[in-house]
């Protein structure tokens, strides 16, 4: 028992060593003070204070917080509303619509990003052939369809965040609280919603979490006009590997990071209230 517990904790070890190492070095090496990826020249925070006075880096930055921003909060009053349309379905139905809601979790997201660009591609060519000519407009791919690719893949992980939420509810609870006087709005912003609140704030962090992360959909659908730090990196990586691309992906790893930390903890004390809850609410023998 001994040898297979070593044995376990070994290979555990081994796994994150693997999956970790090339990350810890990158960001060791952020604040190397030459430029040299192997050799160790002294402590320095030069590639910091240039990468944020590159004007490149900043624009992509702005851009990458405001269409995940856009996108969490759009996907979050999506995704709250269908979570709340499959719950009143029946199980069949329900069950159905979850699983198409699933693909795109486990869809490439090559896949995605190809076959977005192409519908956009497909749209705006036909608008700019009828309505756009006549109007004198002539849209293109941008910040637009970027915006639209990211609610949605953003969108399914609100709904699988809500939805155990909604399962949890007392489906008489609604009713009570207009029985009691309440409107239906009221209602629902006064009794529903404060329950069904850390699902959502859940679901919008790990949809802001995706858009920030996200490359290879952004590429696809952003078009020549905009580009996301993960755009951005990609371009830097291609035409030379500067220090600077270690300060920005340690930045961004460790954004992330914090996001994940965040949700997990939250997701920690809503467990936690819950089984009080139950604790509470069961009578003791």
């Amino acid at each position: 028992m001994r040898k297979n517990h070593f044995g376990n904790r070994l290979l555990l070890a081994l796994t994150f060593v693997f999956l970790y190492a090339p990350i810890f070095v990158l960001i060791f090496f952020s604040f190397n003070a030459t430029k040299s990826r192997t050799v160790w020249g002294g402590f320095s925070l030069q590639w910091y204070v240039r990468l944020f006075q590159d004007d490149a880096i900043l624009s992509a930055l702005r851009t990458t917080l405001l269409v995940s921003v856009l996108a969490s909060l759009i996907a979050m009053v999506a995704g709250t509303a269908a979570a709340m349309g499959f719950a009143a379905m029946k199980r069949r139905s329900r069950h159905t619509l979850m699983s198409i809601n699933n693909i795109p979790l486990t869809n490439a997201d090559i896949v995605t990003g190809v076959s977005l660009s192409l519908l956009f591609m497909l749209a705006i060519g036909a608008f700019n052939a009828t309505i756009g000519k006549a109007a004198g407009i002539t849209l293109a791919k941008g910040f637009g369809t970027m915006l639209i690719a990211h609610v949605t893949f953003d969108i399914p992980y609100v709904i699988l965040s809500v939805m155990p939420r909604l399962r949890q509810l007392d489906p008489h609870i609604y009713e009570a609280a207009q029985d009691l006087g309440a409107r239906g709005f009221y209602a629902f912003r006064k009794v529903i919603l404060p329950d069904l609140m850390p699902g959502i704030v859940n679901g919008t962090i790990i949809a802001f979490t995706m858009s920030v992360d996200d490359f290879v959909i952004s590429y696809f659908t952003a078009g020549n006009k905009v580009s996301t730090l993960a755009m951005e990196v990609y371009s830097m990586a291609r035409r030379k590997i500067s220090p600077e691309i270690n300060a920005i992906s340690t930045l961004l790893f460790i954004s992330v990071l914090a996001l994940l930390v965040i949700v997990n903890l939250r997701q920690t004390r809503q467990n936690s209230a819950m089984r009080r809850q139950r604790a509470a609410l069961t009578p003791k023998t």
